[in-house]
């Protein structure tokens, strides 16, 4: 009786799911995106073909499809698949699915595939759990993470799985799915308004076709662009400051100024402090660039950066917001050198490879207890005799060495 019940259940779920979830692909033709590791001829694509996928990571931001490939992948396969969350896992839980593995292949030869999902949550015990059954082919392991999983996954892990790393949808395959949704439903959306909902999911599927579903809700007739503006009230805004976008955003930046790209620059910066980044942090990174791209090409980059992390401090977000964007504007039009960064590298290897070369007797501390040694003997005192200037001050080891070479 309750299995008719639940027959029942799982039938009216389905019927009464989200849009995303009804319309979620159940084979490769269905898939949109992603064409960089699912081309017609990729080992992936051909390895789900023909059943003999290995344990492989799926990473990626939300909507790109993780969990759906996953799922086309248990559709297709000939082995057993189990499905668990890390989020409410335990180290029990995995252990049950290594036993059901186990007896599996045992009495009838047939293959595991365990489809972890938020695999990131796992600890190192869990994820430990995991690796003898892993290593021995015991189960085929295919995880999914929003978070980079070099970062987040043991790297005894990592070294026995494959990394795929699904990208955020184009326009385009937005707009793909975008109209699916509109022809699920019935709906109708004029090309701007199609578009507008493309905007606003930026690029996660799952939220353009929860846009899609509740705009349709509230239209009468065509969905309207105030719709999409009432139903899409959760702006895009991908942002994580304590893992992957961190980096990804403040590397993007960096290069940007590096690059005398002030929109890109101001993009970034904008990214970053919408998301929550430190405003410290960002400031901090500024004064970096400031001597290490810029440095004596335009001596002024450092001083503005310095003043723009001294706002921060005394002003604070959001006005300080201002002065940010002031600064990085400044430091991605300044003139570029690394004349400084570079000198400085090369003189630290030359002290870690050959040791602190001692400095010429004539340039020691001239006090009277160093007069006894006889330090300073033969200084030139520049002021009063230009030659000074032509003197090569470096250690004995190191003369006519030049480290600081002007561009």
């Amino acid at each position: 009786m309750s299995d008719l019940f639940s027959e029942a259940a799982s039938q009216r779920a389905a019927e009464i799911a989200p849009l995303a979830q009804r319309l979620r692909p159940r084979s490769l033709d269905e898939f949109v995106g992603q064409a960089h590791v699912l081309g017609e001829t990729s080992a992936l694509r051909l390895a789900i073909a023909e059943d003999r996928v290995r344990s492989s990571i799926f990473y990626g931001p939300p909507g790109s499809g993780k969990t759906t490939l996953a799922r086309i992948v248990a559709a297709s396969t000939g082995a057993a698949f189990e499905e668990l969350s890390a989020v409410s896992a335990t180290v029990k839980d995995v252990r049950e699915v290594l036993a059901r593995a186990r007896e599996r292949l045992g009495t009838s030869g047939r293959r595991t595939i365990l489809f972890l999902d938020e695999i990131h949550r796992f600890n190192k015990a869990q994820q430990d759990a995991l690796l003898p059954a892993v290593e021995d082919g015991l189960l085929t392991l295919i995880g999914a993470t929003t978070e980079n999983p070099y970062y987040e996954v043991n790297s005894a892990l990592l070294s026995r799985v494959q990394v795929y790393e699904l990208e955020t949808l184009s326009e385009e395959e937005m707009a793909v799915v975008v109209r699916r949704g509109l022809a699920e439903i019935g709906g109708d959306a004029a090309d701007e308004v199609v578009d507008l909902i493309v905007r606003r999911a930026g690029g996660d599927a799952r939220n353009a076709l929860n846009i899609v579903e509740l705009a349709s809700e509230t239209a009468r007739g065509a969905i309207t662009v105030e719709n999409v503006e009432d139903a899409a009230r959760k702006r895009p805004v991908v942002y994580d400051k304590t893992s992957d976008a961190h980096y990804n955003f403040t590397s993007a930046f960096i290069k940007s100024m590096r690059g005398s790209d002030p929109d890109a620059a101001v993009y970034y910066l904008a990214a970053m402090l919408e998301g929550g980044e430190d405003a410290r942090f960002i400031a901090r990174r500024m004064i970096v660039l400031a001597s290490e791209d810029i440095g004596n090409a335009d001596p002024q980059a450092l001083v503005v950066a310095v003043a723009a992390a001294q706002a921060v401090e005394h002003v604070g977000l959001p006005e300080a917001r201002l002065n940010l964007a002031q600064a990085a504007i400044y430091l991605a039009l300044a003139p570029k050198s690394n004349a400084s960064y570079v000198a400085i590298n090369e003189a630290a290897a030359d002290v870690r490879e050959h040791g602190t070369a001692k400095p010429p007797k004539s340039l020691r501390d001239a006090s009277w207890y160093g007069r006894q040694l006889g330090h300073g003997k033969g200084y030139v005192y520049p002021h009063d005799d230009p030659q000074g200037f032509e003197v090569d001050y470096l250690p004995d080891e190191l003369k006519g060495k030049k480290y600081y070479r002007p561009d």
